[in-house]
């Protein structure tokens, strides 16, 4: 009998909804929430109201474009962390409801192993030992994969997050909300070697761009007081520099990763994968250190259901099912 999966992703301001047929992906919607663009950032009680509205939609499109009716489904997948409580409030009561209500098994699934996993979904799939660069704009990790649910974080950002510094970064080039892919645009123009900004000394794999963002500002307010067009004038090769030094960063640390393990299966994945300098590097350098290199494609990159489901594939084989006490949770690791 087929295994069918819907699965749910609410993590933030994305409202997802994913259909999975023994561990192919069927559908896989998502609603953006454009409220945030003029508060700067992703405000959390209008994040929460946004899924309330765009669940039930994008749950019935999901399974209308995967031609399979509730009374088929074998589980309910959910995010259950981590992510905005109130949001993954949201996806959580719902996927009980309705698991509830079909009488099937409820997978709660957390939301940075699903992202290593979107490596997964698709023919192209790693080999174990794999090591996964997960890159967003709240966790930057090294995650070492020995089975699709046998995975430890051997390194971590000891403060801000990549997608974190590519957004505040554009911030202080006065661009708006989400500044990051508008860095990577600006980037594919400029010279990465016009401006010189530091790497952090950090030992081991963690890292660390709290400093990274405070040279960046006093950069920018010193070149401004001796031409107050600067940021105008030069925004290409600031966005290229920038990018290209946050790339080094990560790209480094994921090399020293490789070497003390000895393993060359490795791959990037969340919102960060999506940038056209991160996937360029990651292929440059597997070519030179002899990796096998995998890139989720675009869609997967970001928060999407799809990923929650190709999860939920594996914790279903395994016998890894919730109870309707399940609690999301803002913070957690694997």
């Amino acid at each position: 009998m087929s295994v069918k999966i819907l699965a749910i992703e609410s993590s933030c301001d994305e409202t997802s909804a994913s259909v999975l047929a023994d561990g192919v992906i069927l559908s896989n919607y998502i609603a953006n929430q454009t409220v945030h663009e003029q508060y700067g950032g992703v405000v959390p009680e209008l994040a929460s109201r946004a899924h309330q509205e765009n669940i039930v939609p994008v749950v019935d499109l999901a399974l209308h474009k995967a031609g399979v009716r509730k009374n088929e489904l074998s589980a309910i997948a959910f995010t259950q962390s981590p992510g905005l409580i109130g949001s993954l409030l949201v996806g959580s009561c719902f996927a009980k409801s309705m698991a509830l209500a079909l009488n099937i098994p409820l997978i709660a699934v957390h939301h940075m192993q699903a992202h290593v996993l979107a490596n997964f979904i698709g023919e192209h799939k790693p080999s174990f030992p794999f090591l996964c660069l997960t890159v967003s704009g709240g966790h930057t990790q090294i995650v070492r994969c020995d089975g699709p649910l046998d995975m430890k974080v051997i390194g971590e950002t000891l403060d801000d997050a990549a997608g974190e510094a590519f957004d505040k970064s554009a911030k202080l080039l006065g661009l708006p909300y989400p500044g990051g892919p508008l860095i990577d645009k600006y980037a594919a123009e400029g010279d990465p070697n016009r401006f010189k900004f530091p790497e952090p000394q950090i030992p081991g794999l963690n890292f660390s761009f709290s400093g990274l963002k405070t040279s960046i500002l006093y950069f920018l307010q010193e070149q401004r007081e001796k031409d107050p067009q600067f940021t105008e004038n030069n925004m290409a090769d600031i966005c290229a520099s920038v990018q290209h030094r946050i790339v080094s960063i990560l790209m480094n640390k994921l090399v020293k990763a490789s070497k003390e393990t000895g393993i060359r299966e490795i791959g990037i994945a969340g919102g960060v994968s999506a940038n056209s300098g991160l996937r360029k590097a990651l292929q440059e350098y597997g070519k030179k250190h002899g990796w096998n290199t995998y890139i989720p494609k675009f869609e997967y990159c970001t928060d999407n259901a799809a990923m929650i489901a190709i999860t939920a594939w594996y914790k279903y084989q395994a016998g890894e099912f919730a109870g309707l006490d399940a609690v999301p949770g803002a913070r957690a690791g694997f």
